[in-house]
């Protein structure tokens, strides 16, 4: 199990995100995004929105009709993966809180800021024990991510 942790030191999530879930989606997967705070889900709703019409990314919310369907579907809890409602594999993690069940997908995106860096460096510490996980760093150098230390 692979977790990628993303430090955002120059842009907020909602700008970083649809790159990775647009990704995601290329490789026919399907991405569970979370966050606990409505308004920042609202704001990653509007940056899934804001790129050029040929590379919009359908998405709806947790709770919504037709949330099964969703290929990105953005929720206020993370479940289990059997109990995603549109099915994802994929999840990610966008309000700097790591949560447990982010262990059941394949591959977790978690993505942390300057206020909740202790937090990620609490993660980091504990996931880099587990057997079977395989957590990685990157960070912003300019307009490109680099995986690092």
């Amino acid at each position: 199990m692979q977790v990628d942790f993303y430090q955002l030191s120059r842009d907020p999530v909602e700008q970083v995100l649809p790159a990775i879930a647009g990704r995601i989606l290329d490789m026919g997967a399907r991405l569970l995004v979370v966050a606990q705070e409505a308004e920042r889900l609202a704001r990653i709703s509007e940056g899934l929105w804001a790129g050029p019409p040929e590379s919009f990314l359908v998405h709806g919310m947790a709770g919504e009709e037709a949330e099964s369907v969703q290929p990105l579907l953005l929720a206020q809890a993370c479940p289990a993966v059997d109990l995603a409602a549109n099915g994802a594999r994929h999840v990610a993690l966008a309000d700097g809180v790591w949560r447990e069940e982010a262990l059941d997908y394949e591959r977790a995106f978690y993505f942390f800021d300057a206020e909740t860096i202790d937090g990620a460096r609490a993660s980091w510490r504990d996931l880099s024990k587990r057997e079977g996980v395989t957590p990685r760093f990157w960070r912003q150098e300019g307009r490109k991510w680099v995986q690092g230390p």
